[in-house]
Protein backbone atom coordinates (compact mmCIF):
# COMPACT_ATOMS: atom_id res chain seq x y z
CA UNK A 1 0.00 0.00 0.00
CA UNK A 2 1.43 3.43 -0.89
CA UNK A 3 2.19 5.88 1.87
CA UNK A 4 -0.23 8.84 1.07
CA UNK A 5 1.03 12.40 1.88
CA UNK A 6 -1.80 14.59 3.75
CA UNK A 7 -0.80 17.46 2.95
CA UNK A 8 -1.13 20.96 4.32
CA UNK A 9 -0.70 23.83 2.52
CA UNK A 10 0.72 26.44 3.83
CA UNK A 11 1.63 28.70 0.53
CA UNK A 12 -0.39 29.92 -2.00
CA UNK A 13 1.17 32.98 -4.04
CA UNK A 14 -0.40 34.34 -7.17
CA UNK A 15 -0.95 37.61 -9.10
CA UNK A 16 1.62 39.52 -10.58
CA UNK A 17 0.30 41.92 -13.33
CA UNK A 18 2.45 42.74 -16.61
CA UNK A 19 2.96 46.46 -18.51
CA UNK A 20 0.09 45.47 -20.53
CA UNK A 21 -3.19 45.53 -19.01
CA UNK A 22 -4.76 43.03 -21.25
CA UNK A 23 -1.62 40.26 -19.86
CA UNK A 24 -2.29 38.78 -16.43
CA UNK A 25 0.38 36.62 -15.23
CA UNK A 26 0.59 34.32 -12.00
CA UNK A 27 3.09 32.52 -10.00
CA UNK A 28 2.42 30.51 -7.42
CA UNK A 29 5.05 28.92 -4.57
CA UNK A 30 3.54 25.81 -2.71
CA UNK A 31 4.59 23.98 0.04
CA UNK A 32 2.93 21.39 1.20
CA UNK A 33 4.17 17.93 3.41
CA UNK A 34 3.20 15.10 5.63
CA UNK A 35 5.37 13.66 8.63
CA UNK A 36 7.12 11.33 6.80
CA UNK A 37 7.29 13.64 3.17
CA UNK A 38 6.56 16.73 1.57
CA UNK A 39 6.91 19.39 -1.77
CA UNK A 40 8.38 22.33 -2.46
CA UNK A 41 7.90 24.11 -5.89
CA UNK A 42 7.68 27.14 -8.02
CA UNK A 43 5.42 28.20 -11.23
CA UNK A 44 4.49 30.48 -13.75
CA UNK A 45 1.26 30.55 -16.10
CA UNK A 46 0.52 27.11 -14.92
CA UNK A 47 4.07 25.99 -15.72
CA UNK A 48 6.18 24.53 -12.84
CA UNK A 49 9.36 25.74 -13.00
CA UNK A 50 11.19 24.76 -10.17
CA UNK A 51 11.33 22.11 -7.08
CA UNK A 52 12.96 20.16 -4.57
CA UNK A 53 13.64 16.60 -4.97
CA UNK A 54 13.75 15.69 -1.38
CA UNK A 55 14.61 12.03 -2.07
CA UNK A 56 17.57 12.68 -4.68
CA UNK A 57 18.41 15.88 -2.17
CA UNK A 58 18.88 18.24 -5.36
CA UNK A 59 16.82 20.86 -6.89
CA UNK A 60 15.32 20.33 -10.07
CA UNK A 61 14.00 23.05 -13.26
CA UNK A 62 12.06 21.01 -15.06
CA UNK A 63 11.60 23.26 -17.96
CA UNK A 64 10.79 22.13 -21.22
CA UNK A 65 13.49 23.35 -24.11
CA UNK A 66 11.42 25.49 -26.13
CA UNK A 67 10.79 28.06 -23.62
CA UNK A 68 13.58 30.48 -22.44
CA UNK A 69 14.91 29.12 -19.12
CA UNK A 70 14.90 31.02 -16.11
CA UNK A 71 17.28 30.04 -14.09
CA UNK A 72 17.07 30.29 -9.75
CA UNK A 73 19.70 31.04 -7.43
CA UNK A 74 22.17 28.90 -5.49
CA UNK A 75 20.81 27.72 -2.05
CA UNK A 76 16.89 27.36 -3.30
CA UNK A 77 17.65 23.90 -1.97
CA UNK A 78 18.87 24.24 1.30
CA UNK A 79 16.07 26.82 1.64
CA UNK A 80 13.28 24.22 0.35
CA UNK A 81 14.89 21.97 3.37
CA UNK A 82 14.28 24.64 5.99
CA UNK A 83 10.71 25.62 4.41
CA UNK A 84 9.47 21.62 4.38
CA UNK A 85 10.68 21.49 8.36
CA UNK A 86 8.38 24.51 9.39
CA UNK A 87 5.78 22.92 7.45
CA UNK A 88 6.21 19.95 9.58
CA UNK A 89 6.42 21.90 12.35
CA UNK A 90 3.04 23.67 11.73
CA UNK A 91 1.16 20.47 10.97
CA UNK A 92 2.00 19.15 13.95
CA UNK A 93 0.56 22.06 15.64
CA UNK A 94 -2.59 21.95 13.45
CA UNK A 95 -3.57 18.39 13.94
CA UNK A 96 -2.88 18.96 17.47
CA UNK A 97 -5.02 21.86 18.27
CA UNK A 98 -7.72 20.48 16.13
CA UNK A 99 -7.22 16.92 17.41
CA UNK A 100 -6.14 15.03 14.00
CA UNK A 101 -9.21 16.07 11.99
CA UNK A 102 -10.45 13.86 9.34
CA UNK A 103 -9.16 14.91 5.66
CA UNK A 104 -12.11 15.07 3.38
CA UNK A 105 -11.16 12.75 0.09
CA UNK A 106 -11.51 13.33 -3.84
CA UNK A 107 -10.99 10.47 -6.32
CA UNK A 108 -8.65 11.04 -9.36
CA UNK A 109 -10.33 11.35 -12.64
CA UNK A 110 -10.16 8.60 -14.37
CA UNK A 111 -6.68 7.65 -16.44
CA UNK A 112 -5.66 9.23 -19.53
CA UNK A 113 -3.00 7.80 -21.52
CA UNK A 114 -1.92 8.94 -24.88
CA UNK A 115 1.65 9.00 -26.64
CA UNK A 116 3.55 12.17 -26.65
CA UNK A 117 4.96 11.72 -30.27
CA UNK A 118 2.97 10.41 -33.67
CA UNK A 119 3.22 6.56 -32.99
CA UNK A 120 5.70 4.42 -35.20
CA UNK A 121 6.49 0.88 -35.43
CA UNK A 122 10.12 0.34 -33.88
CA UNK A 123 10.89 3.87 -33.37
CA UNK A 124 10.81 5.11 -29.13
CA UNK A 125 7.66 6.93 -27.76
CA UNK A 126 6.49 8.01 -24.35
CA UNK A 127 3.12 7.09 -23.10
CA UNK A 128 1.80 9.43 -20.75
CA UNK A 129 -0.80 8.75 -18.10
CA UNK A 130 -2.67 12.06 -16.33
CA UNK A 131 -5.22 12.05 -13.72
CA UNK A 132 -6.28 15.02 -12.37
CA UNK A 133 -9.05 16.03 -9.48
CA UNK A 134 -7.43 14.50 -6.41
CA UNK A 135 -7.11 15.52 -2.81
CA UNK A 136 -4.48 14.63 -0.76
CA UNK A 137 -1.84 14.14 -2.63
CA UNK A 138 0.27 12.37 -4.35
CA UNK A 139 -1.37 9.18 -6.79
CA UNK A 140 0.28 6.04 -6.89
CA UNK A 141 0.97 5.34 -10.86
CA UNK A 142 1.88 1.65 -11.90
CA UNK A 143 2.41 0.48 -15.78
CA UNK A 144 2.12 -3.29 -17.03
CA UNK A 145 3.10 -4.02 -20.62
CA UNK A 146 0.88 -7.29 -22.01
CA UNK A 147 -0.30 -8.04 -18.26
CA UNK A 148 3.61 -7.40 -17.09
CA UNK A 149 4.60 -4.59 -13.94
CA UNK A 150 6.89 -2.56 -15.87
CA UNK A 151 9.58 -0.23 -13.87
CA UNK A 152 12.40 0.49 -15.96
CA UNK A 153 11.79 3.79 -18.40
CA UNK A 154 8.60 5.11 -15.86
CA UNK A 155 8.46 8.35 -13.95
CA UNK A 156 6.62 10.21 -12.07
CA UNK A 157 6.24 13.98 -11.92
CA UNK A 158 5.60 15.91 -8.36
CA UNK A 159 2.45 17.15 -7.82
CA UNK A 160 0.83 20.25 -9.28
CA UNK A 161 -2.30 22.20 -7.38
CA UNK A 162 -5.28 23.10 -9.22
CA UNK A 163 -7.08 25.93 -8.29
CA UNK A 164 -9.98 24.40 -6.53
CA UNK A 165 -7.24 23.12 -4.01
CA UNK A 166 -7.06 19.72 -5.79
CA UNK A 167 -3.92 18.46 -7.77
CA UNK A 168 -3.01 16.66 -10.85
CA UNK A 169 -0.02 14.59 -11.93
CA UNK A 170 1.55 12.93 -14.73
CA UNK A 171 3.30 9.61 -15.10
CA UNK A 172 5.25 8.47 -18.27
CA UNK A 173 6.85 5.60 -19.88
CA UNK A 174 9.15 4.82 -22.54
CA UNK A 175 8.43 2.47 -24.77
CA UNK A 176 8.87 1.22 -28.49
CA UNK A 177 6.07 0.44 -30.22
CA UNK A 178 5.13 -3.17 -31.69
CA UNK A 179 1.81 -4.46 -33.08
CA UNK A 180 0.02 -6.16 -30.34
CA UNK A 181 1.31 -5.19 -27.24
CA UNK A 182 -1.08 -4.03 -24.65
CA UNK A 183 0.00 -1.37 -22.33
CA UNK A 184 -1.97 -0.31 -18.80
CA UNK A 185 -1.83 2.57 -16.59
CA UNK A 186 -3.01 2.14 -12.90
CA UNK A 187 -4.09 4.69 -10.15
CA UNK A 188 -4.23 4.42 -6.79
CA UNK A 189 -5.67 6.99 -4.25
CA UNK A 190 -7.00 6.96 -0.42
CA UNK A 191 -10.42 7.60 -2.26
CA UNK A 192 -10.44 4.87 -4.36
CA UNK A 193 -11.72 0.93 -3.03
CA UNK A 194 -9.81 -0.26 -6.26
CA UNK A 195 -7.35 1.23 -8.79
CA UNK A 196 -8.62 2.79 -11.67
CA UNK A 197 -6.92 1.85 -15.12
CA UNK A 198 -7.33 2.79 -18.78
CA UNK A 199 -5.07 0.69 -21.51
CA UNK A 200 -3.58 1.58 -24.59
CA UNK A 201 -2.98 -0.97 -27.41
CA UNK A 202 -0.59 -0.37 -30.17
CA UNK A 203 -2.88 -1.98 -32.78
CA UNK A 204 -5.89 -0.20 -32.49
CA UNK A 205 -3.99 3.12 -32.01
CA UNK A 206 -5.60 5.33 -35.15
CA UNK A 207 -3.33 6.63 -37.87
CA UNK A 208 -4.57 10.07 -36.98
CA UNK A 209 -3.13 10.00 -33.23
CA UNK A 210 0.14 11.21 -34.16
CA UNK A 211 -1.12 14.34 -35.54
CA UNK A 212 -3.39 14.91 -32.64
CA UNK A 213 -1.04 14.57 -29.89
CA UNK A 214 2.04 16.60 -31.91
CA UNK A 215 0.66 19.71 -30.25
CA UNK A 216 1.40 18.16 -27.44
CA UNK A 217 5.46 17.61 -28.10
CA UNK A 218 5.75 20.53 -24.94
CA UNK A 219 5.59 17.02 -22.60
CA UNK A 220 8.95 16.20 -22.96
CA UNK A 221 11.54 13.65 -21.42
CA UNK A 222 10.55 12.92 -17.58
CA UNK A 223 7.34 14.88 -17.92
CA UNK A 224 8.50 17.30 -15.32
CA UNK A 225 6.78 19.99 -16.63
CA UNK A 226 3.15 18.67 -15.86
CA UNK A 227 1.33 22.42 -16.29
CA UNK A 228 2.94 22.46 -19.89
CA UNK A 229 2.01 19.02 -20.73
CA UNK A 230 -1.60 20.02 -19.56
CA UNK A 231 -1.67 22.84 -22.11
CA UNK A 232 -0.40 21.19 -24.96
CA UNK A 233 -2.70 18.26 -24.43
CA UNK A 234 -5.58 20.89 -24.57
CA UNK A 235 -4.29 21.91 -27.82
CA UNK A 236 -3.75 18.39 -29.53
CA UNK A 237 -7.56 18.20 -28.73
CA UNK A 238 -8.24 21.17 -30.99
CA UNK A 239 -5.96 20.00 -33.47
CA UNK A 240 -8.51 16.62 -33.67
Amino acid sequence: MMKMMKMMVVLVLSGVLCVSADVLHKDIGFVACSESDGEFMYGLDGEELWYADFKNKKAVEPQPSFVDHISYPEGGYESAVANLQICKQNLATFRSALKNPSVKLAAPSSPVVYSRDEVELGEENTLICHVTGFYPAPVDFSWTKNGQNVTEGTSVNVPYPNKDATFNQFSSLVFTPKLGDVYRCSVTHLALDQPQSRFWDVEKTPPSIGPAVFCGLGLTVGLLGVAAGTFFLIKGNECS
